[in-house]
């Protein structure tokens, strides 16, 4: 008898994603949280942030908070390449650049092709996990953006953008 909450959590997590890369490894957002994909631009340093906060940008006269993915999840800075790009995000009204090193494409991952994340160790969090994606011969580790951009230090960066764009 298959577990039916198993099977609805399941059945929310599959969907459209835009899938990009960050050190060579695949990962998805959903589609619904993706306001736009802008190329890199200019990101002025906001003090007293978080190392992986960038800065913020001016997008068409609207502040938005720029996140580096890669030191968020505490890999290792790279260079900024041509494919490098930021993806404008909503999360709770807000929008937030997050800084990836390419776009992939956007993929349609159907219930059938979703694991759950793994679990390895009880001290590792990755409740931002929502599943690992299976396309094209490829694991994708399906991101629940709203839990990665979400925090204090976030919080602030906002607020800080809020300031800018009432200014």
């Amino acid at each position: 008898m298959p577990n039916t909450l198993l099977s609805q959590s399941k059945d929310t997590r599959a969907g459209k994603y835009l899938t990009f890369e960050l050190a060579d490894e695949a990962y998805g957002i959903e589609i619904i949280r993706v306001r736009e994909i802008i190329g890199m631009m200019s990101i002025t340093k906001v003090p007293r942030m978080p190392e992986w906060v960038e800065g913020v940008i001016n997008l068409r006269g609207k502040v938005i908070p720029v996140i580096d993915l890669r030191l968020k999840f505490e890999m290792e800075p790279t260079e900024q390449t041509s494919e490098t790009c930021i993806i404008v995000v909503e999360v709770d009204g807000n929008q937030i650049g997050i800084k990836v090193d390419k776009v992939s494409e956007v993929l349609d991952i159907a219930v059938a092709d979703i694991a759950d994340s793994p679990r390895v160790d009880s001290t590792v969090d990755n409740a931002f996990i929502k599943g690992m994606g299976k396309a094209k011969d490829r694991v994708i580790i399906l991101m629940d953006i709203g839990h990665v951009l979400r925090g204090e230090d976030l919080d602030a960066a906002s607020n800080e953008a809020a300031v800018e764009n009432t200014a």
